[in-house]
């Protein structure tokens, strides 16, 4: 099979389009036909090395987390998928995904809605499952609450408001001036241009913070935090790693990191938002398997607004 591989850490140019063995599933998993996968910029920080820690130092490797594809073979533990099946999911460290077949554990996967592309499929798990996860488990969302998503345009953003209003709460989305209107067609009720006003120095006050860009820290944040409010970030960076440990132990106001678990479960859970009407996928643009490297490079730019994915087929 082809895929995209890297056989050393490093920039976008590290990527090659080769002929690999195709994978052998385990008695749980799922061999698919990959129609097209998804980029997180989880996906470049390993390709760069910063998560190497990880990782480790085990080449070749294929990376790329989301995928959706057609289920060409079944292990012989898997009892709640057939051949035939579409399905979508995500992977494993490190990946797997930018590749013409991926071996996929059946408890990370679920069958695609059927009103959604393959790309939008695969545009869903890691980005809307963060959101749901920080918002559901990380901060008990309570309907009626005040919730600030900040980077609401981007990957984890559209999918986090989304789901906050869906879950009747009030949103403010934070975002730049070009992509105002664009986060207001999602159903935030109030918008923010960070490039004209810090949020943090506002006297509005929420009962939820989710930093989806990781931009911001707890101490920057919990001014305008409710005093039994919840921040929760996707970068677990110093300042915020000793925010997380103090407010375990004192204090009203909680810091929290997210780190999202794929599972079967949540994915049905978007699958109903999604045959409901109540979540979109919102595609930036598309690229080819082989134009992989581009995608990567969009992505880092941070100038994405929605997902990129990669066709596979």
């Amino acid at each position: 099979m082809k895929a995209m591989v890297i056989r050393e850490y490093g920039s976008a140019d590290v990527l090659r389009y080769e002929e690999v063995e195709a994978p052998k599933i385990k008695p749980g998993e799922l061999l698919v036909k990959v129609h097209a996968a998804a980029v997180n910029p989880v996906d470049w920080k390993i390709r760069k090395g910063m998560l190497k820690i990880i990782t480790g130092n085990k080449f070749p490797m294929i990376l790329g987390f989301d995928l959706a594809g057609v289920v060409l073979e079944v292990g012989s533990q898997v009892s709640n998928f057939r051949v035939g099946d579409e399905i979508y999911g995500s992977l494993g460290v490190p990946g797997g995904a930018y590749a013409q077949l991926a071996a996929v554990p059946q408890n990370v996967a679920a069958v695609k809605p059927k009103n959604i592309s393959f790309e939008e499929a695969a545009a869903l798990p890691v980005a809307a499952l963060t959101a749901l996860q920080s918002l559901r488990d990380k901060a008990n969302i309570q309907s009626g609450q005040s919730v600030l998503i900040n980077g609401a345009s981007g990957g984890v953003g559209i999918f986090a408001v989304q789901i906050a209003k869906a879950l009747g709460t009030e949103v403010t989305g934070i975002c730049s001036a070009k992509n105002l209107d664009f986060v207001k067609s999602l159903g935030a009720d109030f918008l923010i241009d960070y490039t004209q006003q810090d949020f943090t120095q506002n006297q509005t006050q929420y009962d939820i913070i989710l930093d989806a860009v990781g931009k911001q820290t707890f101490d920057n944040c919990k001014k305008v935090l409710k005093s039994k409010g919840v921040y929760v970030t996707t970068l677990p960076n110093l300042q915020n790693i000793m925010a997380i440990a103090f407010t375990s132990l004192f204090g009203n106001q909680k810091a929290k990191f997210i780190l999202a678990q794929p599972n079967t479960a949540d994915l049905l859970y978007l699958n109903e938002l999604i045959e409901t009407g109540k979540l979109r996928v919102v595609i930036d643009c598309t690229y080819p398997l082989q134009e992989l490297a581009a995608a990567h490079l969009y992505s880092e730019s941070e100038r994405a607004k929605g997902k990129i994915a990669i066709n596979c087929s």
